[in-house]
């Protein structure tokens, strides 16, 4: 079994839009980019669970000046429940399940979360990974060895991380760097700067880097330099 490497230094968002234009990523012409988007449903989130579902339409108005976007929404809550819907490509029907879903009490489920990307990503590849969450109560070498695994598939995890309280971050910060994704923290609000975020990374998985690198903005250059080098 391979082992994790090293954790990773300081990272902070004026980093992670830079990161993400490094980024290799492969199209087939008239396929839609795959975008899993995660969230942590749990009773502390509604608030954000509720700007994300404003926010989230504007993911694929980005995408559709460079391609086409299919989104799965993802979620845990409660008592060890989980869901993921189909990859959907309207916007409004995206919108439409989200709001359907209200936050419950519970632990948080990320590994629950990584262990289904890499499932579906060995189907057919998912070109990014969007978690958005506040807390980490799993084992911490689990998740990392799971985001290594989505790493050498080609599926990176971009964490957007409310509050950025050092103990989760850390571990999220690892998630993100092994899967080679991208971190940024975020506050309840920064509806602008997640929302840019958001778009960001919905352009790198319908167009790639090289859409990326394109995209005004500082957020998109935060993650832009993130990003590991393309491989030779």
């Amino acid at each position: 079994m391979a082992q994790p490497p090293a954790k990773t230094g300081n990272a902070d968002v004026a980093a992670f839009l830079a990161q993400v234009a490094a980024m290799p990523a492969v199209r087939t012409a008239g396929v839609p980019g795959r975008l899993l988007f995660a969230m942590d449903a749990t009773a502390s989130r509604q608030p954000s669970w509720d700007q994300a579902c404003h926010l989230q339409a504007g993911m694929f108005q980005a995408a559709a000046t460079v391609g086409s976007l299919a989104v799965s929404l993802a979620y845990y809550r409660g008592y060890g429940e989980f869901a993921a819907t189909p990859f959907l490509t309207d916007a409004a029907e995206v919108t439409r399940r989200m709001t359907g879903v209200r936050c419950l009490a519970g632990r948080t489920q990320i590994l629950r979360v990584l262990n289904h990307a890499l499932a579906e990503t060995r189907r057919s590849r998912i070109h990014a990974l969007v978690f958005v969450g506040d807390a980490v109560e799993e084992e911490a070498d689990l998740l990392c060895h799971t985001a290594g695994g989505l790493g050498m598939h080609g599926t990176p995890v971009f964490i957007f991380h409310e509050g950025g309280a050092p103990a989760p971050a850390a571990v999220l910060r690892q998630i993100a760097r092994l899967s080679g994704g991208a971190y940024a923290p975020f506050d309840a609000g920064s509806a602008a700067a997640l929302q840019e975020l958001l778009r960001a990374v919905a352009v790198f998985a319908a167009g790639g880097r090289a859409a990326l690198a394109a995209l005004p903005g500082p957020q998109a250059r935060r993650i832009a330099g993130q990003l590991p080098a393309p491989k030779r």
